[in-house]
């Protein structure tokens, strides 16, 4: 990213190794399997379990329905603005700082 470009034109694009669930409340669960050769070993002497799972609320669920490579942040900050209205502001110092999280935890990607 070149800090000349405008940060609402990027595309977000789930990372294919990370799985995820609809669960029963309609919110979704993500499950990040631990399976580096540094986390296996740990894993080992440890005791860790070999996956841990992230539950999204449901501004984050919505977000995490809607990233399907095509749609811009800009396209996904007006899709949350018609389905939350106000809870969901300000809008998109909320869905960049969200994104950014995704992006630093390697669960997506910008384009």
């Amino acid at each position: 990213m070149k800090k000349d470009d405008n940060y609402l034109e990027y595309i977000p694009i789930k990372n294919e190794r990370i799985q995820w669930r609809d669960r029963e409340d309609d919110l979704i669960q993500l499950i990040v399997h631990r399976n580096s050769l540094f986390e296996r070993i740990i894993r080992k002497l440890f005791f860790t379990p070999d996956k841990f799972k992230i539950d999204l609320d449901h501004i984050g669920s919505f977000i995490w329905k809607n990233i399907d490579g095509e749609k811009s942040i800009y396209d996904l900050g007006e899709l949350v603005k018609h389905e939350f209205k106000g809870d969901a502001e300000p809008l998109y110092e909320r869905l960049i700082q969200y994104l950014n999280i995704l992006k630093n935890n390697k669960f997506i990607e910008l384009i």
